[in-house]
């Protein structure tokens, strides 16, 4: 399994930490730059789930710049199986983070057509923007996830 993209302790695992990182961090940032978002939970919801996911990802990384500077393989099969554990955790937060904020999108920007009647483009896009952020994150995390639990497989 040395061969595997997205492998901890190598650089395209690393691009891929500092992806989810960026994504998730992205989110909070634009979510948190629009107006009135704390009167849904969900949107609190998202941003205490993509909060998780930069800590995560972020801890990782560091672990991932830390094994490449010392030469150093990450592949043992205790820390594996937590990396599996933490990555599924988080995947399933940011997953279940995404889509109830993307209900709440699309409830008010189509279904209520809230955004065009009170003139609140700008915060309706910035939402759009931190869900579809928050996706992109759920993805790279989905990636990382699957890449550990073939790891682990092959580890066992």
């Amino acid at each position: 399994m040395k061969g595997l993209v997205g492998r901890p302790g190598s650089v395209s695992g690393l691009l891929l930490r500092l992806g989810q990182f960026s994504c998730a961090a992205a989110s909070i940032g634009v979510m948190v730059s629009s107006t009135s978002f704390a009167t849904y939970t969900a949107f609190c919801y998202l941003i205490a789930s993509m909060g998780l996911q930069v800590l995560w990802s972020f801890g990782l990384a560091c672990l991932d710049v830390y094994a490449l500077r010392r030469k150093r393989d990450l592949q043992n099969p205790i820390l594996v199986s937590l990396f599996v554990v933490g990555d599924w955790v988080t995947a399933t937060l940011s997953l279940a983070a995404a889509s109830s904020s993307a209900g709440i999108v699309v409830l008010y920007a189509k279904d209520m057509n809230f955004c065009a009647l009170h003139s609140y483009h700008l915060p309706c896009t910035k939402y759009q923007v931190s869900v579809a952020l928050a996706f992109i994150t759920w993805a790279l995390i989905s990636m990382s996830s699957h890449v550990m639990f073939w790891i682990l497989l092959n580890s066992v």
